[in-house]
């Protein structure tokens, strides 16, 4: 029998060829795949005998498990990982589900928290896994614009849209009634002078203003930070949308109750869910997180396949698929890089299109 010392080292065709056997029928049936299985369907040439001499090896290196004493094994996430770089067919999403995906989004979709709505619904049917959407943390989006609109005599409502489309709403109360006048006025300040910062530099900028002890400042300007200091006053942190969770409850890993409820934690941590796509923002393509990778996935031998959306050459969000470990990832992999693309497509689109004009 092999050593551990090499575990690295290049496997033979044979190993390759018996350990994909193993993949693929695992994920298929769910189920510890044996020696004997894979002597029946398939095309080796080998007895059982020899396959399961070659999976004790495989198991030995890491790359398959054995749950129990007399069952068969099943693959670890070293073997995922292998097997999607050099085993895998690399072969893009079919015609029929891109042509769906292109439709569903410019048919249905008219804002940028619409589309990415409609994002997570497509990556979860079209996985039948858990489909998954980090929002853009909106102090950090640029501005497009700032409006302030009379709503009643002491009401005001801010309107503030960002670069990548999404938008703010608050009623801000006011000490005096403010005219329509004056909030034009005050929306075409901000425009002029700030549009292109981040939504916190603005606001920080204008508090600073504020805070200049000897600034001799008009009343119009001392209004104009007073509104902006409550009506850029947005929330910090990512949002995650998340669709077809009761999809994966039908799935074998989460005949256990315990796992179910370790599912729907998972769910309500959305911090810590927002923190792990926010990681897979970082650099170009498809990311995929298997089991141990990370904390989220290891507690429930799950897997999640990410990739970011963007706004321009912007990486504003991220979409992606989370789902059991075994999931076909030769499916699954094209259709969030193209779900990715096609959604940063749609919403530069749809942005550009939208007058930006003046308050």
């Amino acid at each position: 029998m092999r050593t551990r010392q090499d575990p690295s080292r290049e496997l033979t065709d044979r190993d390759r060829a018996i350990l994909k056997d193993v993949i693929l029928t695992y994920v298929l049936n769910a189920e510890p795949v044996s020696s004997r299985t894979v002597a029946k369907q398939g095309d080796l040439g080998l007895s059982a005998a020899s396959i399961r001499n070659v999976m004790a090896d495989l198991e030995e290196l890491g790359f398959l498990l054995q749950p129990h004493t007399s069952a068969g094994r099943v693959p670890t996430p070293k073997a995922y990982h292998l097997y999607i770089k050099s085993m895998m067919g690399k072969q893009p999403l079919p015609q029929d589900a891109r042509l769906y995906i292109r439709d569903s989004l410019k048919r249905h979709g008219t804002g940028a928290e619409e589309l990415v709505t409609i994002a997570s619904h497509l990556l979860s049917e079209l996985s039948h896994q858990v489909g998954i959407v980090l929002t853009p943390a909106l102090s950090e989006t640029v501005l497009q614009r700032v409006e302030f609109v009379p709503l009643t005599e002491t009401k005001v409502l801010c309107v503030v849209v960002s670069t990548s489309g999404f938008v703010d709403n608050k009623v801000i109360e006011t000490r005096e009634p403010v005219p329509r006048e004056e909030l034009v006025r005050i929306s075409n300040y901000l425009n002029d002078n700030f549009a292109g910062q981040t939504l916190r530099q603005t606001r920080e900028a204008l508090l600073a203003k504020l805070a200049e002890e000897r600034v001799q400042m008009d009343k119009l300007l001392a209004l104009t930070i007073r509104l902006a200091r409550h009506g850029l006053n947005v929330a910090g942190d990512h949002d995650v949308l998340l669709d077809g969770t009761t999809e994966v409850l039908s799935q074998p890993e989460l005949a256990d109750v315990q796992q179910v409820r370790r599912l729907f934690e998972t769910f309500s941590d959305k911090a810590r869910m927002a923190y792990m796509l926010s990681e897979c923002m970082k650099g170009p393509g498809v990311r995929v997180v298997i089991g141990e990778d990370s904390d989220l996935t290891s507690e429930l031998d799950f897997s999640l396949v990410a990739t970011n959306y963007r706004v321009g050459d912007q990486p504003v969000g991220t979409v992606g698929i989370f789902g059991p470990s075994r999931m076909n990832y030769e499916r699954v992999i094209p259709l969030v890089d193209y779900l990715g693309e096609t959604l940063s497509e749609v919403l530069a689109n749809t942005f550009r299109e939208r007058p930006s004009g003046r308050a």
